[in-house]
């Protein structure tokens, strides 16, 4: 029996760049869904929504596909960041988090759309920024232009200059595609990276 199709619900060329790591064939496919949060939604339930509504959405067009679905949602002392979208905004934004301690939600669905199987996870990084001074900001903003990045930075970047550190469980988690998480996910369904 050959194994079902593999669909990324993303059309991240990072979170590609991950997935291709594990050597197994798959396609992408943008899902194109609202991701405005939900009121009085905490965090991490819309970094998890978002990931299965995502996976769901493909799966309306691919009924034979495990399908990944993923999100991330940034927060600072529990509010969300969300993308900046705009250089001011994002201005705004690392003038917060410069010097303090930010939460990287990076939420992870695999979706099942032969059985109506979803395992999902949402896999936490805490990111300590630097205490930076306003040139640097913009230096950096001008350089990357991260605005469509939750959090206005970009890890995988340029971005990773104004990290002092970070914590979390999977290195791979910060960029957007929790790799580890996924691996168990693809062994639940019979599907081996090796």
């Amino acid at each position: 029996m050959n194994p079902p199709n593999l669909i990324l619900a993303s059309s991240s060329v990072y979170r590609r760049e991950l997935l291709e790591k594990l050597r197994l064939p798959f396609t992408t496919v943008s899902p194109h869904v609202d991701e405005t949060p939900l009121q009085e939604e905490p965090p991490q339930a819309t970094a998890l929504r978002l990931a299965q509504v995502k996976a769901r959405k493909i799966a309306e067009t691919h009924a034979d596909a495990l399908i990944i679905g993923c999100d991330q949602v940034a927060t600072l002392d529990g509010k969300q960041l969300g993308k900046p979208l705009t250089h001011d905004n994002a201005v705004r934004q690392l003038r917060m988090m410069r010097g303090r301690e930010v939460a990287f939600h990076s939420a992870l669905c695999l979706y099942n759309a032969m059985t109506g199987s979803m395992q999902a996870e949402d896999v936490v990084s805490m990111v300590r920024f630097r205490d930076l001074n306003d040139t640097q900001i913009e230096n950096y903003l001008r350089m990357e232009q991260p605005y469509h990045c939750a959090g206005s930075a970009k890890s995988e970047g340029l971005g990773i200059a104004l990290i002092e550190s970070i914590r979390g469980e999977d290195p791979n988690a910060l960029i957007g595609l929790p790799l580890i998480q996924l691996i168990t996910m693809l062994q639940n369904e019979g599907v081996n990276a090796i």
